[in-house]
């Protein structure tokens, strides 16, 4: 197995490093999900390349294709080979099939993902990479534009974040988001290993199978454009977050945990949006509520509240006025 070319890991090296402050070191490792394909097997050569002894290697088999298993077992021989400690980790309980299998499959390997990196006294890992790169933002993004997305959906994938809920979990990082497919196709190639194929990537009754086709065939719409206006906008997400962040300090009221009133009054619809969803999710978490709200339904209730009119969603009824007035929603009877 050859090693990849020094400029590309030099540059991987630079990537990383801009994330995460540091360099991975046998105390403080890096986890990298493998899953045999060929984005994924760069990130492995090229981290590998860059810090020997400071990684451990994950595969997360969803149980959803009869040739997962094969293909773990040849990353665990890659592995093996370069000297890196992997792990398979099977889900499980079966991936409902709701229309979205790919999403829900993504969350379901998040979940499992966040187990094995651990969290607090018990983490294993410090940062968990993942191979997300510039193709994969270009298209993210056309997925969502003809959703009619707004900004948050439209602005690319976090290059860090943390991987789970819990205080002290692990760092997931997205290093090649700059890389583009082809790139990495030719550092796997280079060093004489051919990447195993999924054929969910071509076919077409997945959204993103039909998108990868239409940048292929389309010159009018190149990656690596797309990819920088989803990078714009993440730009764009993050400054409205943080103007969210600053009106709810100094707007939100919280009385006994059971109810929250946000002054609405001069604000724009964007963050009246973002402001009526923080208050839901703070009332869900605090009545417990497990049953899993995606931000569906926000933007019909604030509508509705700019109109005068008091709605319910996730489970919090919501009143208008100068002042919103969000509270825990009374249990349905059952008659």
């Amino acid at each position: 197995m050859t090693p990849p070319d020094t400029k590309h890991v030099s540059r991987f090296r630079s990537d990383l490093e801009r994330l995460i402050g540091i360099a991975p070191t046998a105390q403080a490792q890096l986890g990298i999900a493998v899953s045999g394909g060929g984005d994924s097997l760069a990130l492995l050569l090229l981290a590998h390349a860059a810090y020997p002894g400071a990684l451990r290697a994950v595969t997360v088999d969803h149980g959803l294709r009869p040739e997962a298993t094969t293909e773990a077992a040849a990353v665990a021989d890659i592995c093996a080979t370069l000297g890196i400690t992997h792990q398979t980790l099977k889900i499980t309980t079966p991936i409902t099939d709701d229309g979205n299998l790919q999403e829900r499959a993504r969350e379901a390997r998040y979940a499992l993902l966040n187990r094995w990196a651990g969290f607090g006294a018990d983490r294993r890992v410090e940062w968990v990479a993942i191979a997300h790169q510039q193709d994969d933002v270009a298209e993210g993004f056309l997925m969502r534009a003809r959703r009619g997305a707004g900004v948050g959906g439209l602005a690319a994938m976090a290059a860090q974040r943390a991987i789970g809920p819990e205080r002290g979990a692990a760092w997931l990082l997205r290093p090649l988001l700059d890389w583009s497919r082809a790139e990495l196709a030719a550092v796997v190639r280079d060093c004489g290993l051919t990447p195993m194929h999924d054929p969910s990537n071509g076919d077409p009754k997945y959204d993103r199978a039909r998108i990868r086709k239409l940048i292929a065939e389309s010159g009018d719409l190149p990656a690596d454009r797309l990819a920088m206006s989803a990078r714009n906008l993440r730009d764009a997400e993050s400054a409205l977050e943080w103007a969210a962040e600053q009106e709810w300090r100094n707007r939100s009221a919280i009385e006994r945990h059971e109810s929250v009133s946000v002054d609405m009054g001069d604000l724009p619809h964007e963050l009246r949006r973002r402001l009526a969803g923080r208050a839901i999710e703070y009332l869900r978490r605090e009545a417990g509520l497990r049953d899993p709200w995606r931000g569906t339904g926000i933007d019909r209730l604030v509508r509705g509240l700019e109109a005068e009119k008091a709605g319910t969603l996730a489970g919090i009824a919501a009143r208008p006025g100068r002042r919103w007035v969000f509270r825990i929603a009374p249990p349905r009877q059952s008659h």
